[in-house]
């Protein structure tokens, strides 16, 4: 399918009948545009001179963090086989650098026996398999590693997540790492850097009512620059209101290096819609742009599988490869069962990344679901874990 409209599995299920939700950090109202920057440390820390940075996610990872599907109402009969997926995923990983999961205490046994010894499960109770977007943007300033929390509301308060809108907090507390309040709402899925300066971001998924009402697109931008140590913000416009993300750029475009871009393309032939047009925009304004050091980008396409031979079907199937996740040693790929794309793809993969192993993983259910591998892995940085 080339229309990219994840539903987590359809947000109605859960959602129906319901309001505003409290999450711990709700949707913010006309005459309350967000948490104060009061709330948390936003800039660097107070008294020091360092700048803050978020790295690129080719840099050195101390862990992968990932998320133990708990949600029955979402998946229904596909509980068992998401689990699966996210299993896969995670043993697949492991065997490259330390995965930690995260399970309610109640599911740890059976994650641990599904993901088997060499992932570490801890017990932290959380509702679905979205790491990317729950677990804490982490970023580096003077030598440590802090944690922004983006204040998870469910993407926009399409579902309800009362768990997952503690994974930052939580998350931060077991492992000692300084929380950083973001004075705004976003999911870590909305952010792509070349890890010298430059985000690409789509504004829908940010500028958007459901998460910042009432803050502009400047004072975004200027709020991001200040929590992530970032230079020069891309705005791509994405698609607005179409799937519960609202378009995140990772399923977009993804850096390989500084200056050069993969860019989610329809598979040829494949009628218009809107996420092929927010592909075309990105292209444009990509073609035009420079990056926070002053280059122009080299943009390649990612062509995305043959819609009538992959292995795995929905309405809001994610058939995208440009939501791969990039290890200490190797790189995540889906494999949608269309040999040629697949082979395409880790071709492609394999030129950027030749001192990395290209690893394709079938990952049909959360692909049915509307997610990807990137979706469900979240990269801390720092020396890797023994």
């Amino acid at each position: 399918m080339s229309d990219f409209r994840p539903s987590r599995r359809s947000a109605l299920r859960v959602l129906a009948g319901i309001g505003a939700l409290t999450l711990g950090t709700a949707a913010c109202g006309p005459e309350d545009p967000g948490p104060s920057p009061a709330a948390g440390t936003t800039g660097p820390t107070a008294g020091t001179d360092e700048e803050r940075r978020l790295g690129a996610e080719w840099e050195s990872h101390a862990r992968t963090f990932m998320s133990w599907p708990a949600l029955e109402s979402v998946w229904e009969d596909d509980l068992p086989y998401v689990r699966q997926d996210i299993a896969r995923i995670a043993r697949a990983i492991a065997e490259y650098e330390y995965v930690v999961m995260m399970a309610r205490p109640d599911q740890r046994a059976a994650a641990q026996k599904a993901c088997g010894s060499a992932v570490e499960v801890i017990p932290l109770a959380v509702d679905d398999l979205w790491a990317r977007d729950t677990a804490p943007v982490f970023v580096e300033e003077g030598g440590k590693v802090l944690g922004v929390d983006f204040n998870f509301n469910g993407w926009g308060d399409k579902q309800v997540h009362d768990n997952d809108a503690q994974v930052g907090r939580k998350l931060l507390a077991k492992y000692g790492i300084p929380r950083v309040q973001a004075p705004l709402v976003a999911e870590g899925g909305s952010f792509e850097t070349d890890g010298e300066g430059t985000l690409l971001v789509t504004e829908s998924s940010i500028v958007n009512d459901n998460r910042n009402r009432g803050k502009s697109r400047d004072r975004i931008e200027a709020e991001l620059k200040e929590l992530l140590g970032m230079e020069k913000v891309i705005w791509l416009k994405g698609v607005r209101g179409e799937d519960i993300t609202d378009a995140h750029v990772d399923s977009l475009v993804r850096f390989t290096a500084p200056g050069v871009i993969l860019l989610d393309r329809a598979f040829p032939g494949t009628p218009a819609d809107s996420w092929s047009r927010s592909s075309d925009e990105a292209f444009t304004v990509l073609s035009e742009a420079t990056d926070a050091q002053g280059r122009g980008f080299e943009v390649i396409d990612l062509p995305q599988p043959d819609p009538d031979r992959i292995s795995g079907y929905s309405d809001d199937f994610l058939s995208t490869y440009a939501n791969f996740y990039i290890g200490n040693d190797a790189v995540y790929l889906p494999k949608f069962g269309d040999k040629k794309a697949d082979d395409r793809a880790r071709g492609i993969l394999r030129e950027h990344f030749p001192k990395r192993d290209i690893v394709q993983v079938n990952i049909d259910t959360i692909a049915t679901g509307g997610g990807g591998i990137h979706c469900a892995t979240h990269d801390q940085p720092g020396k890797p874990v023994d």
